[in-house]
């Protein structure tokens, strides 16, 4: 199983994961050009992209969505709550090609399994995602809203994870956003701190975990320094640890079969 992330943060996110002879991207929240950049880069088209499967309504991870579609001919895979939403704010333009699907269902494509998780983020129809080639499950676990019951359980299957490490707790109480925003952050449908991914991967990654990618950083509120300082005080040394770029795109280690 192969992963690039080719952006995380509230500017833009989108994922690319190769398993399983598929090719699925995971959010459109950065540029058509800009993710066909990326991915030329790393020796993929962006047309033989088999899906694009969506995470949530929020612009950061939808804002090109239509122009996925239009331009690259890529199907959409998303609930009927967030395509409900996305058509009521009028953002994503024509598009002809959708595959509606439940929360909480697995979307099969081969191969391959994409297991999808309901969250209590604050979005319509909240998702996060396991990746399941039958040699490797990967986690996508983003805009989570809080360590919700389930979530150790999952951490614990995964050989590999992108999760959110959002904000410092300290800048975020000590930074420029007003009071009601920093709430929202910090609160039940807002994002994990540095502190809580960290306590979370520390108490259920389990023994088969290859690598995790911290991602969804706050520009204001965090520093990719600052969230490998957190995770490795509270992780060792005991598995590779890395920060997703929210600006360039960026290939993780190749998964090797259990």
């Amino acid at each position: 199983m192969e992963v690039i992330a080719l952006q995380s943060g509230s500017n833009g996110n989108c994922i690319y994961v190769e398993a399983g002879g598929k090719q699925l991207l995971f959010d459109a929240g950065i540029s058509g050009a800009r993710a066909e950049k990326r991915l030329a880069q790393h020796g993929r088209d962006i047309r033989d992209v088999d899906a694009l499967i969506i995470s949530h309504d929020h612009s950061d991870h939808t804002r090109c969505m239509g122009v996925y579609h239009r331009k690259f001919g890529l199907p959409i895979h998303v609930t009927d709550e967030t395509m409900s939403a996305l058509e009521r704010k009028n953002r994503i333009g024509r598009v002809d090609d959708v595959q509606r699907f439940k929360s909480g269902s697995t979307l099969d494509f081969g191969h391959v399994r994409v297991e999808t998780i309901k969250t209590p983020h604050d979005a319509v129809d909240g998702l996060a995602f396991i990746v399941d080639d039958g040699s490797n499950r990967l986690g996508i676990l983003t805009d989570l809203g809080h360590v919700f019951s389930g979530l150790d359980y999952l951490l614990s299957t995964l050989d590999a994870v992108i999760i959110e490490s959002n904000y410092d707790t300290e800048m975020l109480a000590s930074g420029p956003y007003p009071e009601a925003l920093k709430r929202r952050i910090s609160g039940p449908g807002g994002h994990l701190s540095n502190a809580e991914s960290a306590d979370l991967l520390l108490r259920s990654a389990s023994r088969t975990m290859q690598w995790v990618c911290m991602g969804h950083l706050s520009q204001h509120n965090n520093e990719p320094d600052l969230v490998i300082e957190t995770h490795r005080a509270a992780l060792g040394t005991q598995f590779p640890l890395f920060v997703a770029d929210r600006y360039a795109g960026q290939t993780l280690p190749l998964l090797k079969p259990r």
